[in-house]
């Protein structure tokens, strides 16, 4: 299309870039693209609704759809509605500075992984206004995930503590011998066998946060403290981990796993056939399926 050329979509990646190279954690795209506006202002065009779809402006849907060409480029990852660079993505920004350049760099590196995979589509690259399932795929993800992430914010404590995690456990094959009562615990929420008597090893022991904050250092060693040999840790962390945390865990010595609210849901599906109906009913999920033409992200 004329109104968006090569040079203005590089400019548009690069905002992109720039606001999500000081966020190692990456961020939601609603958050990006927000920041995008003011960092990269809309052009008019930009501004306006597809003939077709009024209320659907153009803006966004324009840099979601360019965004597919870093990740196919191995510059960007998209995960449950965020975006994070890579080390390429972070070394492209640094060294491709020119924007139709930058542009140009991540259209080759699809096109030779497109090639690769027998999934390339050119005139769905050139004309993003006729290529809708890549976005819109993106945007029933986002929604989802959002709608994921506000259920389980409300979610009853207790339930979450005392009846959400243990179903899971149980539907991945554990036993359970304990859980904490509501108040004080401890420091330890969830105690879990691999067999019914408990009679082998290891004793899996779980500590669950569903705090808005990171797990900090000092909650990962009040954790550890209570992990003995023989015993494995497991950290239930809805907000994730500082990065702290996570590099005093990678020295540890013992058995722990860190779990933040991705790797917690993507167990819940794996095991969702699996865990019991009263617990399904706290986190209940449908599949939805996408027509694959377009290799939506």
């Amino acid at each position: 299309m004329a109104e968006i050329t090569r040079k203005r979509t590089g400019e548009l990646l690069r905002g992109v870039f720039q606001i999500l190279s000081g966020e190692p954690d990456g961020l939601p795209a609603r958050d990006v693209l927000k920041k995008l506006e003011s960092l990269v202002p809309p052009t008019t065009f930009e501004k306006s609704d597809y003939p077709n779809r009024p209320g659907v402006r153009r803006y966004e849907k324009i840099v979601r759809f360019a965004t597919v060409s870093c990740v196919k480029a191995g510059w960007m990852e998209k995960s449950k509605g965020r975006w994070i660079l890579t080390e390429a993505g972070k070394t492209a920004f640094q060294t491709i500075t020119d924007p139709e350049k930058f542009r140009k760099e991540a259209s080759r590196l699809y096109h030779a992984w497109a090639e690769t995979n027998q999934e390339i589509d050119r005139s769905d690259e050139e004309n993003p206004e006729e290529s809708r399932t890549s976005v819109s795929f993106e945007n029933a993800n986002e929604q989802a995930w959002t709608e994921i992430e506000e259920h389980i914010s409300k979610m009853d404590p207790y339930d979450f503590q005392n009846k959400l995690i243990p179903g899971l456990l149980k539907g991945m094959g554990y036993h359970l011998a304990y859980t904490a009562p509501p108040g004080a615990d401890g420091g330890v929420d969830i105690v879990a066998y691999p067999d019914p008597l408990g009679t082998k090893e290891p004793t899996i022991k779980i500590s669950v946060r569903r705090r808005v904050q990171k797990a900090d250092v000092k909650d990962l060693r009040e954790f550890l403290s209570r992990i003995h040999p023989g015993e494995v840790g497991i950290f239930i962390s809805v907000a994730g981990f500082t990065s702290d945390a996570e590099r005093e865990c990678r020295s540890d010595q013992r058995k722990i796993r860190l779990i933040d609210l991705d790797k917690l849901f993507d167990l819940w599906v794996e095991h969702y056939s699996k865990i019991p109906e009263s617990s399904r009913k706290l986190l209940p999920i449908k599949p939805v399926w996408f027509l694959g033409l377009g290799d939506p992200e």
